[in-house]
C-alpha cells in the first residue's frame, strides 16, 4: 500500500467548523469500539465489540485500522464513552457518516440522518459518564442515494467504496438559548454584508462585534454591516473579515468576505464571468479529494493545504470539487489562501447505465431529461429523486457562507440526471448569489452556462452559441510513476505517456494550440483533469501519494497567466 507523506502524522483535532467556532469544543475523534453485524441492529446492554476503529476514517480505509468493506446487508456499530458536565446541555456534531446513521446516547435514540455527505447535529443533556453508539448502514451502489464514484469493484473511474463516519465527531456545550445557524450574504455593490442569526428559541436579539471589537446591538434577527475601506476577496487578495455573534451566554466566532460572482461581458463584447464586477477567467483543476490512506479523509490539515498551494503555484485559481462534499476545513483553507471552488452536488440514482451516460453523448445523441427518460438516466425511483433534492438543499445550506464557492454543478455527465431545469431553479431559490452549471458535460438543456467536457478529440469553441461557455473537464493526460501508484498493473487515462517530458510537451501543445485560442474567442473557464491521481486513474498532476509532481509547473504557470490576462480588463 502506498501512503501519503502525512500518514504517520494523523491529526483531525482542528476545529471542524471554522465559521461557527465556540470555546467549549471537545473532539470525539480517535479510537472507538466497533463491530459489524448482519442485518439491522439496536444497541443492547453489555454488547461485545470486535476491535478498535479510528474516527474519522471510513471503515475501508487503512487509517481506520480496519480496512474491511461494509456490505449492503451489514451494519457497522461504533461505540465510545466520554466524561461529561453533568446536567449541562451540549450539541453533538457529526461531520458526515456514509450513508444512514442512527445515534444512540446513554441507551436512547438521539437522532438519525440519511445522506453520506452532509453534517448533522443533535441537542442532548450530559451525564457524568456517557456512552455514544453510532449505527451505520451503507447500500453504496445498491441504493439510490448520493454515492459519488464508489463501487464495490473499482477500476477506471470507479473507486474503493467507503462507509461509516468519515468526518469529525465533536461536541460543544451551549446555554439554554444558542445560535443554530448563520446566513452570511455579502454585497460588493454596497460594500456591506447581511448576517442573519438563527437561534434554537427564536430570539432575535443578539450582539454583533466587528473585527475591531466594536459591538452593535441587534433586535430583529439580522444586521447589515457596512465595511469601511473595503478590500474585496479574490484569489490574489483573499481578505477575510472576522466577527463575533453573542446571544445571551452563547458566543460564536465567524468570518465573511466581500466578493461577488456573476456573468457579464468583456470589453470586446464576448461573454465572461465576473469577480467583483470585473472580468475574471477561472482556470482550475478537477479535485476529487481522495487519499490512499484515508480514502475520503486526509490525514491532517496539512494535506489540504498542500493540494491548494500546489494548484496556486501552477497558476490555477479554481478547484472543481468533484462529486464530493469536503470537510468544512477544506473550504476554510480555500477561503483564507484564495482559491475559488466549483462545488458539485453529489450524484446518485439507480444502476449506472453506460450507454446513456457514456456512449450516447459521444455519438451526438442528446435527450431531454424529463419523466420520459427517468429510466434511461437511472432516476425511475421517486424516493431517490426526493433524496437528491434533500441532499442538494443540505449541501447548499451547509456551504452557503463559504466565500470561496463561486459555482454549483447540479448534474455531472448525466449521472442520475433528471428534471434539470426544475432542479436548477430549485437551487437558485436556495442560493441566487452564485453561478450554476446545470448539466456538466452533456445532455445540455439550454441553461445559461453551456458546459463541455472534451478529452482526446480537439476542443473548438461552439459556433452560434451566445451563452457563457465553460470547458468544465479537459486534459486527462496520464503517466505512471512506479512505486507511487495504487495498482502497478493498471493505468487509466485518456492519453497515456511513458515519461514526464513527453507528457508535459503534449500538455503544453494542448494549452497553446487549443485552450489559449478558445479563451481569446470567449471561453469563460477551463478545468483540467485532474489535481492528483486517484487509484487506477493516473492522470493527475501529482501522484496519488502526493510525493511526485509529474507536471511541469512552469508550463501551467505561464499558460494560466496568459489565460487570465486575456480576459482581465486593463486598468
Amino acid at each position: 500500500m502506498i501512503k501519503t507523506i502525512w500518514s504517520d502524522n494523523v491529526d483531525t483535532t482542528a476545529y471542524p467548523r471554522p465559521q461557527m467556532v465556540r470555546g467549549s469544543y471537545e473532539s470525539l475523534d480517535g479510537e472507538w469500539d466497533y463491530k459489524i453485524v448482519a442485518g439491522e441492529y439496536s444497541p443492547k446492554a453489555n454488547d461485545g465489540y470486535d476491535g478498535k476503529i479510528r474516527v474519522p476514517f471510513a471503515l475501508e480505509s487503512p487509517l481506520s485500522g480496519v480496512g474491511r468493506h461494509l456490505k449492503a446487508d451489514e451494519t457497522l456499530v461504533m461505540r465510545r464513552t466520554f466524561a461529561g458536565r453533568a446536567e449541562d446541555k451540549f450539541l453533538l456534531h457529526i461531520g458526515a457518516a456514509d450513508f444512514f446513521c442512527i445515534v444512540w446516547l446513554n441507551g436512547k435514540e438521539l437522532t438519525r440522518h440519511t445522506g453520506g455527505y452532509t453534517a448533522f447535529e443533535a441537542e442532548a443533556v450530559a451525564e457524568e459518564q456517557n456512552e455514544l453508539v453510532l449505527v451505520v448502514r451503507d447500500p453504496s451502489e445498491h441504493g439510490v442515494g448520493a454515492r459519488g464514484k464508489q463501487r464495490e469493484r473499482g477500476g477506471g473511474i470507479w473507486y474503493t467504496p467507503q462507509s461509516g463516519v468519515w468526518q469529525s465527531v465533536w461536541l460543544e456545550y451551549v446555554p439554554d438559548t444558542y445560535v443554530t445557524r448563520l446566513k452570511i450574504t455579502p454585497s460588493v455593490k454596497d460594500d456591506s454584508v447581511n448576517i442573519k442569526v438563527f437561534t434554537n428559541t427564536g430570539t432575535k436579539n443578539f450582539i454583533f462585534v466587528d473585527e475591531d471589537g466594536k459591538p452593535f446591538d441587534c433586535t430583529d434577527g439580522e444586521i447589515t454591516y457596512k465595511v469601511a475601506s473595503p478590500v474585496y476577496w479574490t484569489p490574489e487578495t483573499p481578505k477575510l473579515y472576522h466577527f463575533e455573534i453573542i446571544v445571551d451566554g452563547d458566543k460564536v466566532k465567524s468570518y465573511f468576505a466581500l466578493r461577488e460572482f456573476a456573468m457579464g461581458k468583456r470589453k470586446d463584447g464576448k461573454p465572461c464571468f465576473l469577480l467583483n464586477g470585473k472580468p475574471y477567467f477561472m482556470t482550475g483543476l478537477l479535485d476529487q479529494g481522495y487519499w490512499p490512506d484515508g480514502i475520503y479523509t486526509p490525514p491532517n490539515d496539512e494535506a489540504y493545504v498542500y493540494d491548494i498551494r500546489l494548484a496556486k503555484r501552477m497558476g490555477f485559481n479554481t478547484l472543481r470539487k468533484h462529486i464530493k462534499v469536503e470537510s468544512m476545513r477544506f473550504y476554510y483553507h480555500c477561503d483564507r489562501l484564495g482559491m475559488i471552488v466549483w462545488q458539485d452536488i453529489v450524484n446518485g440514482g439507480g444502476k449506472y447505465k453506460s450507454f446513456w451516460t457514456m456512449v450516447a453523448p459521444t455519438i451526438k445523441i442528446n435527450i431531454k431529461d424529463g419523466e420520459a427518460n427517468y429510466r434511461r438516466l437511472a432516476r425511475e425511483d421517486e424516493t431517490g429523486r426526493k433524496l437528491f433534492e434533500k441532499e442538494m438543499a443540505e449541501t447548499v445550506e451547509q456551504l452557503y457562507n463559504c466565500p470561496c464557492i463561486a459555482l454549483w454543478t447540479v448534474f455531472n455527465e448525466a449521472w442520475g440526471q433528471f428534471d434539470s431545469q426544475r432542479m436548477t431553479q430549485k437551487l437558485l431559490e436556495l442560493d441566487d448569489t452564485r453561478l450554476v452549471d446545470s448539466t456538466s458535460g452533456w445532455y445540455d438543456q439550454g441553461a445559461p452556462v453551456r458546459s463541455i467536457h472534451r478529452y482526446i478529440l480537439p476542443f473548438r469553441m461552439p459556433k452560434r452559441d451566445s451563452r457563457h461557455v465553460v470547458l468544465s473537464e479537459y486534459g486527462g493526460y496520464s503517466m505512471k510513476v512506479p512505486g507511487h501508484v495504487f495498482n502497478e498493473k493498471k493505468t487509466f487515462g485518456y492519453l497515456v505517456y511513458s515519461d514526464k517530458d513527453k507528457m508535459n510537451a503534449a500538455i503544453e501543445k494542448l494549452l497553446r494550440k487549443q485552450i489559449l485560442p478558445a479563451v481569446e474567442q470567449g471561453l469563460c473557464a477551463a478545468i483540467y483533469t485532474q489535481l492528483s491521481d486517484v487509484e487506477n486513474e493516473q492522470n493527475g498532476l501529482v501522484t496519488y501519494d502526493r510525493k511526485v509532481v509529474k507536471a511541469d509547473e512552469e508550463v501551467f504557470a505561464v499558460a494560466n497567466a496568459l489565460m487570465c490576462s486575456a480576459v482581465a480588463d486593463e486598468d
